[in-house]
């Protein structure tokens, strides 16, 4: 890089995340030949809270971060534009029920301000502008092959994947993804991994021609010629379960990751509630890449080494629990950048194609230019392709965001307000419903207050979403994290900035039905979702336009 890169604080010490391992993953057990990226997430286990005579509990290893996951005060399913959850205007909570503490002393209790949204490329204040402008530099540079890139790849920038209307939010690109299912109907990765990638470095000819060609393409199987990389063997078997995922919105991502695990945990339970348990978003237990260097960095060593866990948030299978942990995982996955969290390259369709391969010339043992605070041997390390360390940039951008606004000129034009408004109370509850979208797409939660200062703690934020895996019909069939009952579900996407995607739901344009525009999108909602949906259908012409006028305001 051309200017001096600054050391990511990360905002979970200021949480006190203290997560131990303590049981067996139910997840398959990943082959050798998996994905470095995908051996890492596929440790997680799915989470629930319970109340024992210490208090309340946020599941095994996880710790609830000050949140009670009993309490619906950090959130709100009312979507009424000024709409704001108790906590926002409450003294903390020291201790959650019915741990016996004294009460806070609290006579002037604080009010939570709205977390600050635009697409203008401002900083939210966590770092000065200067340094916010430098960072989306980073994030917006294009890599070469000469710095890493690939061998098998998706993008060269970030920006690529994330741009509209400015960087950091979402784009058209899709990912690949495929599998099968075994004889038990347990799902299982295509060779190397899910992940499909759909580039290639150029790559050498054996028979002395001088030209390049493009051995390392990957590709749905099967693949009859995968031998002529060296180590490689026929690839007959078809992989016939196969998804596309679009691109997400990193805007706004930094309040997000400070949401407690109390308070996502807090949305499943109100969500069964209000629905008689037709509704119950699951959450997941995942590793926090960068507390498990170097001592557990596959998380694998459940019983003799902790496990750092945090609940996912990240990703279309709420695979990723901070931002770091995401920017590693995507340098190498979508870029083919290996760095401190993520030091092995990706295979192409289980063949070997890294450094020493004759492919990949780029070592993946380089030390980093600044030495990774959480290992105390540098050595144990490394940053590989990315020794300046791009990744603590790319997450320090993410993390001083501003989240997507809502459209105020089209909510509140005259022509459009009365049909809005009209169109937000159907979102809270559909008739014959006690409730409606915003189970699911949360309109408000609150941040952390774990701090009382700073740009991302105690602040409103509007994601209409709840950051859980749900099944609504629509699941790409791929396992992740989580296990096997996480095969059909997806995280509920943010509708924040929704009116910037032209193509919705998890795989664009639907591999099996179209999702180009709102009511496709609402018509595609079954499972968890189908009375919601079946209300939906029993609205006029009218409240249905009312309801998609208020999603394009979004």
């Amino acid at each position: 890089m051309k200017h001096p890169k600054f050391v990511v604080v990360l905002l979970l010490a200021t949480l006190s995340i203290f997560l131990v391992f303590d049981r067996i993953v139910n997840s398959q057990d990943l082959g050798a030949l998996t994905n470095q990226a995908d051996k890492v997430s596929g440790t997680g286990y799915p989470v629930t809270a319970t109340i024992n005579r210490f208090g309340s509990d946020c599941g095994p290893g996880i710790d609830c971060e000050g949140a009670d996951p009993f309490s619906s005060d950090n959130f709100t399913f009312d979507t009424a534009e000024t709409a704001r959850p108790a906590a926002a205007d409450q003294c903390p909570v020291v201790c959650p029920w019915p741990m016996m503490c004294p009460e806070p002393v609290c006579e002037d209790p604080p009010h939570a301000e709205e977390a600050p949204t635009g697409f203008d490329d401002e900083t939210n204040g966590l770092v000065d502008q200067d340094t916010h402008d430098r960072d989306r530099d980073t994030f917006e540079e294009v890599d070469d092959i000469a710095k890493g890139l690939g061998p098998v790849y998706n993008a060269q920038s970030c920006k690529e994947c994330h741009q509209n209307p400015v960087t950091g939010a979402i784009s058209q690109i899709t990912e690949l993804r495929a599998g099968h299912n075994d004889a038990n109907n347990n799902f299982v990765d295509a060779p190397g991994g899910s992940l499909i990638n759909d580039r290639g470095i150029p790559t050498p000819n054996f028979n002395g021609n001088p030209n390049k060609s493009a051995k390392v393409q990957e590709r749905v199987p099967p693949l009859f010629t995968a031998a002529i990389i060296p180590g490689g063997s026929e690839i007959s078997a078809e992989e016939p379960v196969r998804t596309f995922r679009t691109s997400l919105n990193v805007l706004g991502d930094g309040f997000v990751e400070v949401l407690p695990n109390g308070t996502l945990l807090a949305i499943s339970n109100a969500q069964s509630q209000i629905s008689n348990g037709q509704i119950h978003g699951q959450a997941i237990a995942v590793p926090v890449l960068e507390l498990n260097i170097p001592d557990n960095r596959d998380c694998k060593n459940f019983q003799d080494t902790r496990c750092h866990r945090r609940i996912g948030r990240f990703g279309w299978k709420d695979q990723i629990a901070t931002l770091l942990s995401f920017s590693g995982d995507a340098y190498l996955n979508e870029i083919g950048i290996t760095n401190f969290l993520i030091k092995d390259e990706n295979t192409s369709m289980g063949r070997f194609v890294g450094f020493g391969s004759g492919f990949d010339l780029v070592r993946d043992d380089t030390p980093c230019d600044t030495p990774v605070e959480q290992c105390p041997n540098p050595a144990d390390c490394p940053c590989g392709e990315d020794k300046a360390r791009d990744i603590d940039v790319f997450t320090r951008f993410m993390q001083a965001t501003k989240a997507p606004p809502q459209d105020k000129d089209i909510q509140h034009d005259s022509r459009f307000e009365a049909d809005i408004n009209a169109g937000r109370a159907l979102f809270t509850q559909m008739p014959g419903l006690s409730y409606s979208c915003s189970a699911c797409h949360v309109p408000a939660i609150v941040t952390s207050s774990a701090r009382m200062d700073g740009p991302l703690f105690f602040k409103i934020i509007r994601p209409f979403s709840d950051f859980l895996l749900h099944d609504i019909g629509t699941g790409d069939g791929i396992v992740q994290n989580g296990g096997q009952t996480t095969r059909l579900k997806v995280r509920t996407p943010p509708l924040w900035g929704v009116r910037t995607r032209t193509r919705l739901m998890h795989d664009g344009s639907g591999m099996n039905a179209p999702s180009l525009t709102f009511k496709e999108a609402i018509m595609r909602h079954q499972g968890e979702a189908a009375a919601v949906t079946a209300a939906f259908m029993g609205l006029t012409d009218q409240q249905k336009k009312q309801l998609i006028m208020f999603l394009e305001s979004l």
